[in-house]
């Protein structure tokens, strides 16, 4: 009985030897890379935040230059300005005809209308706070941002 007693502690030692030497990663070592992935990623996410709303603006933008040409070659045909509206965010904006002035991007709610001898038009993405209006009867034309509803 003592040698099979002796036999079972010296596997059992052999085991446990073979544990320790093996190839691997313990609880904490995982648990540290663990916790710097995590520290990685709450730096990553607000910049990456911060970076999808300058695409939103920079989309927006985009399309507010688009609708600035479109009304150029329409008074360059019409001798007018047109007025133009959407039907919901990512619609084309037509005039009183019905013909397209601009085709927005997804997301992009905009809009223009005649102003003294001009036009104002504005457009903002659906997800971003910002939004952006260029004013043409102040003879200025440059693109601004602006708060939805109010004035250019």
């Amino acid at each position: 009985m003592s040698t099979v007693k002796s036999l079972r502690t010296r596997l059992g030692r052999a085991d446990r030897a073979g544990w320790r030497g093996a190839a691997g990663f313990t609880l904490i070592e995982l648990l540290i890379v663990v916790v710097i992935i995590g520290i990685l990623a709450a730096i990553a996410i607000p910049q990456f935040a911060s970076t999808k709303e300058k695409a939103f603006d920079a989309s927006a933008k985009s399309d507010l230059r688009n609708l600035m040409t479109a009304e150029e070659s329409y008074f360059y045909d019409y001798s007018s300005y047109s007025a133009g509206s959407q039907s919901g965010a990512g619609a084309p904006i037509v005039d009183a005809n019905g013909d397209i002035l601009v085709r927005a991007s997804s997301g992009i709610n905009g809009g223009v209308s005649t102003q003294g001898n001009g036009y104002v038009a504005t457009a903002g993405h659906d997800v971003s706070s910002s939004w952006w209006c260029v004013n043409t009867d102040n003879g200025a034309g440059h693109i601004v941002q602006t708060s939805p509803g109010s004035g250019c």
